[in-house]
């Protein structure tokens, strides 16, 4: 396969990319299709599993093209939903106060505790 490369411009950046957002999607839809017989499945079973028609899968494979929904579906009837959770790492922080300020977000959006009030017994 040849490496086509392809740069975009974005807010004064050069971008450079090794493949375009449609060589990436038809190989995730040859990955997906390899998963399924690997797992001796079906299309139409794989499509079950998912909780997709069997026209959705069958365009996953063929095509790559499927919203991010019907995404996380494949990747847990196929058992790697694991694997998506390394598509976006947090960022590296490039300084001590971005490093706090990513620690401050992360405890901003970690939910809650609730607290007892503490018992107190008269004496």
């Amino acid at each position: 396969m040849a490496i086509n490369i392809a740069c975009y411009r974005f807010t004064g950046h050069i971008w450079t990319m090794l493949h375009t957002p449609g060589e990436i999607a038809a190989d995730l839809g040859r990955r997906i299709q390899h998963r399924r017989l690997a797992m001796n499945l079906t299309q139409v079973d794989a499509a079950a599993r998912a909780g997709v028609s069997y026209r959705t899968w069958r365009r996953l494979e063929a095509e790559g093209k499927a919203s991010i929904d019907d995404l996380v579906r494949a990747a847990v009837a196929l058992r790697c939903e694991q694997d998506l959770f390394s598509l976006f790492p947090e960022p590296v922080a490039s300084s001590m106060d971005a490093l706090l300020e990513q620690k401050r977000m992360t405890e901003r959006a970690a939910p809650k505790r609730r607290r007892r009030a503490a018992s107190r017994i008269p004496s």
